[in-house]
């Protein structure tokens, strides 16, 4: 082949080969680079494919499962969420402001090419070492990409989570979320079902960005990698802001059979999977599709990912209006080809044919592998630490190191930079609560939106990190008042051609999988990055979870702030010790080990059914769940937010103290109320079968936690709020 081998194009000896047999002869340049880009990990899911179909994907609330641009939830009223999250990683490593950027395009992308109105987006990022200038460089390109592309965008970004771990040192991780709203009897498909029905390319022109990327974002970064930098697509927001536009016209005014983003592997990947779903082939003529590059080969064309494009197929006849409404938004819409019946993918350059090659070949002739799985050396010996090995360090001095510590502290100085309340639905605010909450306007309904996953619980227990990511995502919507409803998620993990990556893997889907099942809230979208490694090592395993709800009544939201003098404050879950994994051992004894706290799916159902009933009831002041820190973090948050103080008593008898403060434990909240309310809480407390605690009282300008009468934190508001609230903003000046 006269530039790239099949070995450089990402394919092995073996799948050439078999490429070869299905083919009966040797394929071209072009086909080859088809075959390639469709049989990566990144369009293919060859190393993942098994264990996703492991994933509960059905409910009464699913209007539509994986296999689509996104999943699609019914909200009621005739109305649905369309949302999916999906990773940048790689191109993110390499430009991080356009990797960023074109990462919020293409999932922004998925979400109108259902017919949905973008409402929001989140995002989930991973990042080294503050300490070192590349990370902070890293940080500040990514950021600044989603903020500048949402921004301009006019779609809110409304949360996420920012993680830092020497894991990640070098390959930060980008994931980017998008929800949408729809009328479900507008809801748009990505298929081809007609023969002879035409193929448009619409939106901007084709250039040789992105060629190659899917392939790109299924291999190990090396020194190389810099090397490919024009596989980072270039992104314009304003383009796609007129696509948006457009492409929801064309769904009202039902002009469009079939509609598919070109995301990944570009036109090849696009056209291939919405011919595949019907069996159907189809004729695309390159010389055809708008360009602003000259002299740009058949392979450049159809492996581009160039952004802001969508591939339409037309109702019989539209093709005009079509090009009309494209026309007003200053954007081209141009027929390719059109659907054949024969099941191949043909291209040709005018009326030279260069390519052909069997349309589900390419989809589902992608060959699968179950890999070989072998438990880490790491695990038991985690497992088996004891920490009551451990040096004791006073609560007050724990504390105040937590606080200040980057997992923890306050993300003002990265959600500062974001619009989060364009469109004016935002109701409780990135930071004001454990989930974001829109309005849904014409109606007194509101959504909860949220990222979560803890990955350095996944390293240590990959069964038990998966259950906890999952029920950490669905307790954060309870504590806003929001019912969940279903999740997407982005499996990111190292190589799994290493046994100890793919047992990672193997265990914590299937962690994710009976919490999801459990929890009523199934797998509806996703997407899987791997090879998530560099020469010091693969990141943590870190499988995000993104997760809706519904609020029936928005007006019937909750906060984590702390609200007035006298409240009682109220544990809900009980207390526990357990540290393994803990932001303590982390922060304050460097180290990361021990046993992952367990979790009782019954008993976080219970929770989650009685702080709905809780807060719909307006019985709650605030509700915020115990996560990275503990009870002690999870108390001071409250208090900065309301900006009051607060004294709590605890009895640790024969706990220890660091662990009833900073264990992790899940199923457990904090919440106040009000005395008045105290009588109705117990009652429906009782009925839930939950462990309640009265803890404590609001009120003052201090953080006090007694032991046995024993003052062991005490702290200003003031102090607790300087530490939370400066200290990564510091880290980044």
């Amino acid at each position: 082949m006269s530039e790239l081998g099949y070995r450089d194009m990402g394919l092995s000896e073996e799948e050439y080969q078999k490429i070869v047999a299905i083919m009966g002869r040797e394929p071209n340049f072009l086909e080859t680079g088809m075959f390639a880009v469709m049989w990566s990990e990144h369009c293919g899911y060859k190393n993942s494919r098994p264990l996703l179909k492991t994933f509960p994907t059905q409910g009464p609330q699913v209007i539509q499962g994986p296999g689509e641009n996104a999943g699609v939830v019914d909200i009621g009223d005739g109305q649905a969420l369309v949302f999916k999250i999906e990773s940048h990683n790689h191109p993110s490593a390499i430009e991080p402001y356009q990797g960023a950027a074109t990462g919020v395009g293409g999932i922004v992308r998925d979400i109108f090419t259902m017919g949905a109105r973008p409402i929001a987006s989140l995002n989930s990022l991973r990042f080294g070492s503050l300490e070192d200038a590349r990370v902070r460089e890293l940080l500040s390109g990514v950021v600044a990409g989603i903020g500048d592309y949402g921004n301009c965008l006019g779609i809110p970004t409304v949360g996420g989570e920012v993680y830092f771990n020497p894991s990640y040192q070098g390959k930060p991780l980008v994931n980017a979320m998008c929800v949408g709203l729809v009328d479900i009897d507008q809801i748009a498909l990505a298929v081809a079902n007609d023969v002879g029905a035409t193929i448009m390319i619409v939106g901007a022109k084709t250039g040789r960005d992105g060629i190659h990327g899917a392939t790109f974002a299924s291999e190990e970064l090396s020194d190389k990698s810099a090397a490919k930098r024009p596989a980072v697509q270039v992104g314009d927001p304003f383009m796609e802001k007129l696509l948006i536009e457009a492409c929801l016209e064309l769904i009202q005014q039902d002009l469009v059979a079939g509609m598919q983003d070109l995301g990944a592997a570009g036109l090849t990947s696009s056209i291939a999977e919405t011919a595949s779903k019907k069996g159907l082939g189809v004729e695309v003529d390159v010389l055809k599709v708008p360009r602003r590059e000259t002299g740009m080969s058949p392979y450049e064309v159809m492996l581009s990912e160039s952004q802001e494009r969508m591939l339409i197929i037309p109702r019989a006849g539209a093709e005009a209006r079509i090009e009309e409404i494209f026309d007003k938004w200053g954007l081209d819409a141009v027929a390719i080809g059109r659907v054949t019946s024969d099941g191949v993918f043909r291209v040709q350059e005018g009326t030279v044919v260069v390519g052909e090659v069997p349309v589900l070949a390419l989809t589902e002739g992608c060959p699968v592998y179950v890999r070989a799985a072998e438990e880490p050396e790491y695990y038991q010996r985690h497992r088996s630490f004891d920490l009551n090995s451990l040096p004791p360090i006073p609560p007050q001095q724990a504390l105040q190191q937590l606080l200040a510590s980057p997992n923890i502290a306050s993300k003002r100085w990265v959600f500062s930079q974001y619009d989060y309340q364009v469109m004016t639905n935002t109701a409780i605010l990135p930071g004001d609560g454990d989930a974001a909450v829109l309005r849904v306007k014409g109606s007194r309904k509101g959504v909860a939106l949220v990222t979560d996953c803890n990955s350095r619980m996944v390293y240590l227990d990959p069964y038990l990190g998966g259950k906890l990511a999952v029920c950490e995502a669905a307790r954060n919507l309870a504590c806003v008042g929001a019912k969940p409803l279903a999740l997407t998620n982005c499996l990111n993990f190292g190589n799994p051609e290493k046994p100890n990556i793919y047992w990672q893997m193997q265990n914590a889907i299937a962690g994710m999988g009976q919490a999801a099942s459990f929890l009523e809230t199934p797998v509806v979208s996703g997407n899987v990055s791997l090879f998530n490694e560099t020469a010091q090592g693969a990141i943590f395993p870190t499988p995000v979870v993104g997760m809706v709800g519904v609020l029936a009544d928005v007006n019937r939201r909750c906060d984590m702030a702390f609200k007035e003098p006298g409240d009682l404050i109220i544990l809900l879950g009980g207390f526990r010790d357990e540290l393994g994994g803990s932001e303590y051992l982390s922060v304050c004894h460097g180290m990361e080990t021990g046993a992952v706290p367990a979790v009782d799916l019954g008993a976080e159902k219970s929770l989650q059914k009685l702080v709905l009933r809780l807060i719909h009831d307006e019985i709650l002041q605030s509700c915020h769940d115990i996560s990275e820190g503990g009870l002690a973090v999870t108390l001071a948050e409250s208090a900065i937010k309301g900006n009051i103080g607060c004294t709590v008593k605890i009895n640790s008898e024969d706990a220890r103290v660091e662990g009833i403060l900073f264990s992790e434990a899940p199923s457990r909240v904090v919440a106040s109320v009000k005395r008045t309310h105290l009588d109705q809480l117990v009652q429906l407390v009782v009925e839930q079968g939950v462990e309640m605690r009265i803890i404590g009282h609001v009120g003052g300008d201090r953080l006090v936690i007694e032991d046995d009468g024993v003052d062991i934190v005490r702290m200003t508001i003031d102090e607790a709020a300087r530490l939370w609230g400066e200290a990564l903003g510091c880290l980044m000046s």
